[in-house]
C-alpha cells in the first residue's frame, strides 16, 4: 500500500501540545502502516479515556481535554486515524472506507488491551466509535461515554448542513484545513490553526480529508449502515454504562436536532451540556466539557451509593 509519512519537523513547537507521540507499525491487519497515538497518564490507571477525532482533525483536537482526564488519575489514549495527524497516509482514496478505520480502532484497542474505557467521540470519531461496543470482545471494555457533535449514519443524509459540507469539500481537493478550523472556531490562534495544517504538507497528503465526507453513509447500500443500525439498537436497549453529552449549538453540520435524537436514543443519557457558541469542533471548548463530564460521572456514582 502506497502511503505518505508527514515529516516530523512539521510537528515541532506545536501550540500547547507537548505530548509525546507513540508509534505502532505492526498492528494486526495494518502491517507496514505506521500509526501514531498519544498515551498519557498511568498505564495501569483504573480508567482509560479513548479520544477519537474526526475529519479533518487529529489528536491535537484533544489538547484541552487530555490534561483534565490525566489530572483525574486516568490514562488517555488519543490515536491519529490513518490518513491524519502523525499517522501514515495511504494515497488511494478508495482505501478510506468505514471498515478500514473501524477495524483499525478495534485492532488498536485489542493491542493496547484497553479496559474500563470512557469512549470520547465527535464527528467521524462518533460515526466509527459508537459502533465499537458491538464488536466482539470490545463491548465489555467500554463502561462510559462522552459524546459531542456526531451521529450514527444509517443510510440517509443527516442534515442539509452536512450535504452542503460534502459539496463544499468535494469542490476543494486541497482543502485549507487550518483556515477551515479558524472559521469554525474563531477563537483559535494563528499557531493553533497552523497545527491543524501541520499533517498536510500538500494536497497529496489529504486523501483521507477528501474521502471522509464521501464515506458518510447517506444511502442504505453504503458500507457501515448495517453495523450502525445494530449500534443504534445497542445504545437504546443494551447500554448499561454512564453517559455525558455536550452539544455545540452553533454547529451547522450536526446540529441540535441530530444531537437531540442521539440523546433520546442513548439509554439513560442525561440532559446535555449545551455550549451556545460551540461549533462543530467542540473539543476546542474541551476544558469545560471534560470537567463537567467528570463531575457528572462522580455524581452518578454517588447517587448509586
Amino acid at each position: 500500500m502506497d502511503a505518505l509519512r508527514t515529516p516530523e519537523d512539521r510537528f515541532e513547537n506545536l501550540a500547547d501540545f507537548a505530548f509525546k507521540p507513540n508509534y505502532i507499525s505492526d498492528l494486526a491487519g495494518y502491517e507496514g502502516l505506521r500509526a501514531a497515538y498519544i498515551d498519557e497518564g498511568p498505564v495501569d490507571a483504573d480508567e482509560v479515556f479513548l479520544c477519537l477525532h474526526g475529519q479533518p482533525t487529529w489528536s491535537f483536537l484533544y489538547r484541552k481535554m487530555i490534561p483534565v482526564f490525566v489530572g483525574s488519575g486516568g490514562r488517555v489514549v488519543a490515536p491519529d486515524l490513518l490518513g491524519f495527524g502523525r499517522s501514515d497516509k495511504p494515497e488511494d482514496e478508495e482505501i478510506y472506507g468505514f471498515d478500514f478505520h473501524r477495524g483499525f480502532l478495534i485492532s488498536l484497542i485489542e493491542r493496547l488491551d484497553l479496559r474500563n474505557v470512557t469512549l470520547v467521540v465527535q464527528d467521524w470519531g462518533g460515526l466509527l466509535g459508537l459502533t465499537l461496543p458491538i464488536a466482539p470482545g470490545v463491548e465489555e471494555r467500554i463502561t462510559r461515554l462522552i459524546i459531542m457533535n456526531t451521529t450514527l449514519a444509517t443510510g440517509h443524509p443527516p442534515s442539509d448542513g452536512f450535504m452542503a459540507w460534502r459539496a463544499y469539500s468535494a469542490s476543494r481537493p486541497d482543502l485549507p484545513v487550518g483556515a477551515l478550523m479558524q472559521r469554525s472556531t474563531p477563537h483559535l490562534s494563528a499557531e493553533e490553526a497552523a497545527a491543524y495544517d501541520a499533517p498536510f504538507p500538500d494536497a497529496r497528503y489529504k486523501a483521507g480529508v477528501r474521502a471522509f465526507p464521501k464515506r458518510v453513509m447517506t444511502d442504505p447500500d453504503m458500507a457501515g449502515v448495517d453495523v450502525s443500525l445494530a449500534a443504534r439498537t445497542f445504545w437504546a436497549e443494551q447500554w448499561q454504562g454512564q453517559s455525558f453529552m455536550a452539544w455545540g449549538a452553533a454547529d451547522p453540520v450536526f446540529g441540535l436536532d441530530i444531537m437531540n435524537d442521539m440523546q433520546q436514543l442513548i439509554k439513560d443519557c442525561p440532559a446535555p451540556l449545551i455550549i451556545r457558541d460551540g461549533g462543530h469542533f467542540l473539543q476546542e471548548w474541551g476544558t469545560e466539557i471534560a470537567e463537567a463530564a467528570l463531575k457528572s460521572f462522580e455524581a452518578g456514582v454517588s447517587a448509586r451509593r
